[in-house]
């Protein structure tokens, strides 16, 4: 039994090391479209939708399918009010398509 603990807890630790495939940041993608550029096609995870009025916006988990496809500015912050702005009027125009006559 003594066994069984240390091992299941070098697996748990295992498992926590390597399923962080993203920075801390959240970035799951960046890459300079050319060596050099400050131009990067980048991914990372949506804003959650209620937080996105929020001062600090929170994303989703990476883990939740709904990833930002982004090119633009090597800078862009994934939960930045940049993309808090263009995904509010995305969730907008999705919900008027939707339940707009």
């Amino acid at each position: 039994m003594t066994i069984k603990r240390p091992l299941l807890s070098a697996l748990f630790i295992g498992i926590l090391g390597t399923s962080t495939a993203f920075g801390a940041d959240g970035i799951l993608l960046q890459q300079p479209l050319a060596p050099g550029s400050s131009y990067c096609h980048m991914k990372f995870p949506a804003i959650r939708e209620d937080t996105l009025n929020w001062q600090q916006p929170v994303v989703k988990n990476s883990n939740s399918g709904d990833i930002v496809d982004f090119y633009g500015p090597c800078s862009e912050s994934p939960g930045g009010a940049d993309q808090a702005d263009v995904q509010r009027s995305t969730h907008q125009a999705h919900h008027n398509m939707n339940y707009d006559g």
